[in-house]
């Protein structure tokens, strides 16, 4: 099956899932390249993005869980299709 590069943006502003959070990061864990994660404590956030390279399927499903979490946002951008 093909595979896509993407980045995951994910805005976190209810810390009260975060162990939801990684417990799905750890899930797809053979799709993910690497994480950065950044505390903005001026505006009370965690910023994160996370570069993964699976099939398609697997990037909206992961991409899905995380945006279903209570106070946390995630949007998907993809490797442009050769």
């Amino acid at each position: 099956m093909d595979t896509r590069v993407a980045i995951i943006a994910i805005v976190v502003e209810d810390d009260s899932n975060i162990e939801s959070l990684n417990h799905i990061l750890h899930e797809y864990s053979d799709a993910v390249i690497g994480r950065m994660g950044i505390p903005y404590r001026t505006k009370k956030i965690s910023l994160i993005s996370v570069a993964v390279d699976a099939p398609m399927n697997v990037i909206s499903a992961m991409s899905g869980k995380i945006g279903m979490l209570k106070g946390i946002t995630a949007k998907t951008v993809y490797q442009p299709e050769h």
